[in-house]
């Protein structure tokens, strides 16, 4: 039997792109597994050169060796290797052994963290934040930029973990980094940023969910990359009354429903309510086996603290936060981001004071 000319060029050109398509894809992973193997190498290896140096410096004991001998270090190693071994690099490598100091742990963060990731790192001095940084970029698999941007748009102090004291975040983060569960306050931010959704002057609550939806990778990359968009406008019926939930997502983290309620104005103690209906309503028809409560996010323009304390809204399973679609400038957002922090440390703290016992201009009265 003779074949056509024409079905033997066709049978040629599927097994060409086969055979193409197959050999890429070898070559691309074979390069992907050798990044990371000469990333762990590289880390390794800044980490060893650290540690080193710094032992030396414990040795002497003086600022004035230190310098030297880095100076001196920096230039034999530069004529020997070349570029990466300047006097700035080298105190980087020195800063990186001093904040990670257990080399089995390094280890273990160079297969998920590149050399990069670790420079932005070490430059934090609070050893809370860098630990919360280090975590959620594991976690979340964030690329350098966007460590970047979270680490400039101040998400350490947005998040409900470093309004606790020291001991209860650091639980907190091993829980995250041992067994990945995420808790609410490594979860949920106050205030959220929705600058990028472009809102100028006056809006409706339509008008943001719709900006929303429209820019949603946007918005799950502030809220978290766990979040997964469920439903807008999610309607319930109870008692044939019909009740609608602006926006439902799910945390994979958290194995939770959230529901968002959206409010242009101020919070209002009744807005409890109407989100304790929501969440009871979700517990006993949405939730499936294996996941936790549904939790509840108020976003509002503006919020008053003292309404969310004697509220207790937590104890419900809801946060409030206020969102902000216009940033204001950098400096006076850090100042009342550490005013919070330090007022919710407080109120931790005269939560612990035995009963009967009050705190009257700094001091302690029974």
């Amino acid at each position: 039997m003779k074949v056509h000319p024409t079905h033997i060029s066709k049978v040629k050109g599927v097994l060409n792109a086969r055979l193409l398509r197959d050999i890429t894809s070898y070559i691309e992973d074979a390069r992907s597994r050798a990044a990371v193997s000469v990333n762990e190498i590289l880390t390794l290896r800044n980490w060893l050169i650290g540690d080193r140096i710094q032992k030396e410096f414990l040795k002497k004991r003086r600022a004035e060796y230190g310098e030297q001998i880095v100076a001196t270090l920096s230039q034999q190693l530069t004529e020997a290797y070349g570029s990466g071994f300047t006097r700035d690099s080298l105190f980087r490598m020195i800063q990186f052994a001093k904040h990670f100091h257990q080399k089995d742990i390094v280890v273990t963060l160079s297969r998920q963290l590149s050399w990069s990731h670790f420079v932005e790192l070490v430059a934090l001095e609070d050893n809370l934040k860098r630990e919360f940084y280090t975590e959620l970029c594991r976690g979340e698999r964030w690329s350098v930029r966007t460590l970047r941007q979270k680490m400039d748009g101040l998400l350490y102090e947005r998040t409900g973990i470093s309004r606790k004291p020291a001991s209860l975040a650091k639980k907190e983060l091993a829980l995250l980094r041992t067994d990945m569960k995420m808790s609410p306050d490594l979860v949920f931010r106050d205030p959220y940023f929705l600058d990028f959704l472009g809102l100028k002057n006056s809006y409706s609550e339509k008008d943001l969910e719709t900006a929303i939806l429209h820019d949603i990778e946007n918005f799950i990359l502030e809220f978290g990359k766990d979040f997964a968009f469920v439903a807008r406008q999610k309607r319930i019926t109870i008692d044939h009354v019909d009740y609608y939930i602006d926006l439902l997502f799910y945390h994979r983290g958290m194995k939770r429903l959230v529901a968002i309620d959206i409010k242009l104005g101020k919070f209002q103690a009744a807005d409890k309510g109407q989100m304790e209906l929501y969440l009871r309503w979700l517990d006993r028809y949405e939730r499936r086996i294996g996941e936790k409560n549904p939790l509840g996010l108020i976003l509002c323009a503006d919020k008053s603290d003292e309404h969310i304390q004697l509220l207790q809204l937590e104890r419900s399973g809801i946060r409030v936060a206020q969102y902000l679609t216009v940033l204001p400038p950098k400096k006076i957002l850090m100042q009342k981001l550490h005013d919070a922090i330090h007022m919710a440390q407080e109120r931790y703290n005269y939560r612990q004071l035995p009963k009967g016992i009050n705190i009257v201009n700094g001091n302690k009265q029974s």
